[in-house]
């Protein structure tokens, strides 16, 4: 833990939502004792409601570092990680998350992520976005494709 990585979190936080680019979040990924990225909330300047900061970090360490994985590598965030990226965290390889502000504190200031958490949590038919199976079958076919293809990157 190093209080450092987490303090630049917090100030790209402050600087980048005092220039009117998102909101107030931060990012910086670590590798090694080095800062390898850093993102900051750019969902309202880029349009691009996936445009969270640690988002944003992970696609700036992933060009850094030329891969699509970053094990090794620990983030500091300014608030707790909203449900999509917690799941983009995991898939990135992340191996150490250290946040500042909770969820609960976000939504006191109306980014309501908790709301997605309890969303996640309930089956599928009791979600307030309806979700519905369609065309299985021909999905399956790409898979099996998948499957007997020689080349290949798993992720």
């Amino acid at each position: 833990m190093n209080s450092k990585f987490m303090r630049e979190a917090i100030r790209l936080s402050r600087q980048k939502m005092l220039r009117n680019e998102g909101g107030p979040f931060g990012a910086v990924i670590v590798r090694n004792g080095k800062t390898v990225g850093r993102g900051w909330n750019r969902v309202t300047s880029a349009n691009d409601p996936t445009a969270h900061a640690e988002v944003s970090a992970i696609r700036d360490a992933c060009r850094k570092l030329k891969t699509f994985h970053l094990e090794g590598c620990v983030i500091y965030v300014s608030c707790e990680p909203c449900p999509m990226c917690l799941a983009a965290i995991y898939w990135a390889r992340i191996g150490k998350i250290f946040y500042a502000n909770t969820r609960r504190d976000a939504a006191r200031i109306r980014f309501d992520d908790d709301r997605i958490y309890r969303e996640i949590r309930l089956p599928a038919p009791c979600r307030e976005i309806p979700m519905k199976q369609l065309l299985r079958a021909e999905a399956l076919k790409v898979f099996t494709e998948w499957q007997s293809k020689r080349v290949k990157i798993y992720y």
